[in-house]
This record gives C-alpha cells, sequence and structure tokens, in this order.
C-alpha cells in the first residue's frame, strides 16, 4: 500500500516507486471526490501520480485535502491518504476531536452533508484497524444526527406486530402458525394474530437504533484515537430514547420515499445506519478484529475545517454568525453581524498564511465585502461608503488560538490591503 499525509508534493518532488506503476509507463493516476459548490457539482482530485521521467520509470505525486483509503490500480495496489503532520511535533491533525467539536452546536450538524463519500460498489481493501478512518467519522457523524432527531422526539407511525392472544382475535388470523404453534400442542385458546400498533417501534427507529448499538461498541476504540468524553455525553443523551425501541430488522423493511418536513433528519440518519451496518454487517463482533476490510472513502478536510471555523464562532458569537450567505452566485463562508463587529470572514485550510498570503484569496473576500447585500444585513441604513472589514481564518499549530474571541479579530493586519485582516487556529492533534 502507499502512504502519504494531505497536501503533499506542492513545495518538493513527493516520489512515488512501485512495481505495478513501472509496469504501467507513463500513464497517470488519479482518484476525483464528488464536490458541490454553489448548487453546482464538480469534482475535485484526492490526489494524482504523474511519470516524471519515462526513461526511468520515475513517478511523482501530488495530494490534495483529502484523507482516505482508495485503488490506485484496482485489486492491486491501494493508497491511504492520511491527515497532515505537524513537522516540529510528528502529530496527526486529529480530525475526529474536529468533528466531536461540531457536534456540540446542533446548528451545525445540519451543516455535515458532503463531508464524506464512500464507493459502496469497490473492491475493499484491508487495511489495519488503526487505519479506518472511515468508521469512527461515520459513527460521529450519524451520533450528532441522531442528538438532533432525539431533541425533537423519535417519529411515532403505525407498525405491523405479531401476537398469540389467548381467548381473543384482533387483525388477521396467521392461521399457519395459529396451527402449527397453538392447534398441533393443543393449546386451542390462542390465536396467532397480525395488527397493527401506533408507537415508536418502527422500522426506521429499529434501524437507527441497531446502528446505534453497534456504534455503542464501537467506544473503547475511540479511546484508543482520540479523547472521548463528548461521545460519552453524546451517548448518554441518546440512550434514553431508545429503550423502547428493538434492534432486529432488516434494510428490505425500510419505506421508500423522503420523510416529511417535521422530521427530515431521519433521510441522512437512515442513510448514515444503513452505512454502518453494511460496514459491520449486523455483527457487533467484527470490530475486534486487528485487521479490517473497507470500502474505498475520501473525507473532505477542507469542509470540515470550514465547519469546525464555524463552531469556533458559533462557541463565541451564536447566533450573530450567518453561514454560507448566498447572493446570486457568491457564497460567503461565513457573515458576522454585532454592534462591535460587521465582518465577513472566509476560512481556507492552506498554509500559505503561515508566512503570507494568496492574492486570489483577497481579491475574492474583497468582492464578498462589496455585494450590496452584505451592505443591506449589515447596515440597514445601507451607507455603502462603507469600507466593511473581512477577515481569513487558517490553521496555525505554532501560534494560533484554541478559542476565538471578540478581542482577536483585528489583531493581525495584511499587508498591503485595507482592513483585511487574518487569524490562525490551532487545530487538534493525536
Amino acid at each position: 500500500m502507499l502512504q502519504f499525509s494531505e497536501h503533499e508534493g506542492f513545495k518538493e518532488i513527493a516520489p512515488v516507486t512501485h512495481e505495478f506503476l513501472n509496469a504501467i509507463e507513463g500513464k497517470s493516476f488519479f482518484k476525483t471526490f464528488k464536490k458541490t459548490h454553489r448548487n453546482r457539482e464538480q469534482l475535485e482530485r484526492c490526489y494524482e501520480i504523474n511519470c516524471i521521467d519515462q526513461e526511468l520509470g520515475e513517478y511523482a505525486i501530488k495530494t490534495n485535502y483529502y484523507i482516505g483509503v482508495d485503488w490506485v490500480i484496482q485489486n492491486k495496489l491501494p493508497i491511504q491518504i492520511s491527515p497532515k503532520i505537524d513537522k516540529d511535533t510528528d502529530k496527526q491533525t486529529d480530525y475526529l476531536k474536529m468533528l466531536l467539536h461540531c457536534m456540540k452546536h446542533p446548528e451545525v450538524t445540519q451543516e455535515i452533508k458532503e463531508l464524506v463519500e464512500v464507493k459502496w460498489e469497490e473492491p475493499k481493501i484491508e487495511i489495519e484497524q488503526h487505519q479506518d478512518f472511515l468508521t469512527p467519522f461515520l459513527i460521529i457523524e450519524f451520533l450528532g444526527i441522531l442528538r438532533r432527531i432525539v431533541k425533537k422526539g423519535l417519529k411515532k407511525s403505525y407498525y405491523k406486530v405479531e401476537h398469540n392472544l389467548q381467548s381473543r382475535v384482533k387483525g388477521k388470523v396467521l392461521v399457519s402458525k395459529t396451527i402449527k404453534h397453538n392447534l398441533a400442542q393443543n393449546k386451542n385458546l390462542h390465536t396467532y394474530c397480525q395488527f397493527e400498533e401506533f408507537g415508536v417501534n418502527t422500522p426506521e427507529n429499529k434501524l437507527l437504533n441497531k446502528a446505534f448499538e453497534l456504534s455503542k461498541a464501537y467506544l473503547p476504540t475511540f479511546n484508543k484515537l482520540t479523547e472521548a468524553k463528548g461521545l460519552k455525553d453524546l451517548y448518554n443523551y441518546i440512550n434514553p430514547a431508545f429503550n423502547q425501541v428493538a434492534t432486529q430488522v432488516s434494510l428490505k423493511e425500510m419505506p421508500q420515499g423522503k420523510s416529511r418536513s417535521l422530521f427530515k433528519e431521519y433521510d441522512e440518519a437512515l442513510t448514515l445506519a444503513s452505512y454502518i451496518i453494511k460496514r459491520y454487517g449486523y455483527s457487533i463482533k467484527s470490530q475486534t478484529k486487528e485487521k479490517v476490510e473497507t470500502p474505498p472513502f475520501w473525507i473532505d478536510m477542507s469542509k470540515l475545517f470550514e465547519l469546525y471555523t464555524l463552531s469556533l464562532l458559533k462557541e463565541h458569537f451564536g447566533t450573530a454568525v450567518f453561514f454560507q450567505f448566498k447572493n446570486r452566485g457568491s457564497e460567503l463562508d461565513y457573515l458576522l453581524n454585532t454592534e462591535t463587529y460587521k465582518m465577513v470572514i472566509d476560512a481556507k485550510y492552506k498554509p500559505s498564511y503561515l508566512n503570507g498570503r494568496n492574492n486570489r484569496d483577497m481579491r475574492q473576500v474583497s468582492g464578498y465585502a462589496r455585494l450590496k447585500k452584505v451592505y443591506d444585513v449589515l447596515y440597514n441604513d445601507k451607507e455603502y461608503n462603507k469600507l466593511i472589514d473581512c477577515l481569513i481564518i487558517y490553521p496555525d499549530q505554532k501560534t494560533g488560538l484554541k478559542k476565538i474571541t471578540g478581542n482577536d479579530l483585528k489583531q493581525n493586519l495584511i499587508p498591503d490591503y485595507m482592513n483585511i485582516y487574518k487569524l490562525g487556529v490551532v487545530l487538534p492533534t493525536v
């Protein structure tokens, strides 16, 4: 297996050597991630391997801001891209802790779609248990949505049940079961019946509870990967809601079609629940293996950083932060509107801001700050002559902040630009 970390091969060449690559002279290899931006789908490359010297058979790789496992050559050569490493400490970015931080804010969990892409139909890849990024990621995402569902209350509806009733009949009589289990055993007063009940023990809730049960069994593994206190709090919050829900269910029992708007979280939760069940095949024992098989998958780290930044801003500014503010094709990351701060804020998961800037980003954020709709939201009196402040937030493991407060936003002015600032934040590591 080829192993690299994200964002390699840009400043200096990252060579790749393998016999399977040499057997296919001069070919390029890459995998893509389907990303939605401004309601349009676009394909971004997770990595690309190019031949830099065909005579010598030398290859080099460039990795983007995606982590995951996939096939370079199907059934022959897999590749794993890990979270980037802090070269000074040799520690990896703790993507699980970032996701757990997002789960603290229900309004942030509504935005966690499109973080991961799983290729269930492709051949699986065998990896070590500690290399499994997919399972813990799916579980945390699933629990975050479950909390939103539990907060509203589990959906109730009519569902079919079977009972062996004594001295009475209800609903549909199951003749074959009555003969086999009652009349053949001289239980003449009992009748097997099928009828409907109203409550929470529906097929949808059973599927959610089954995936929740598998997730609970994974908790000891989480303790090896990251600090799991926040995860235990999630479990304790969710667990009582499923006391009256069984776990015996099949994916075939699921009704087709989307849920009503009142229970719109169910569609996403059921999708994630089916993913988790597919990973384990209904068996908790499969979680204890040292080696596991995983379908190819990719996780979008730039999107995760965007949501992590949103959770940091929400922690201090609350509802004064607007996320993905849209206006005729333009989509801002965040808009901050308080009495003290009126700012256009952008998150950039780029190392270039540690010692400099990106002029293209400067033009982008400046353009956002000139939108009339932004002025209308920030200044009700439509004072278009004001210069709106802009802020770019980026990862900085050395001098960055662990929390964002109102005193930090204008501390670092970007040279040569008016009212454009940058702010580094520390990402959790493991």
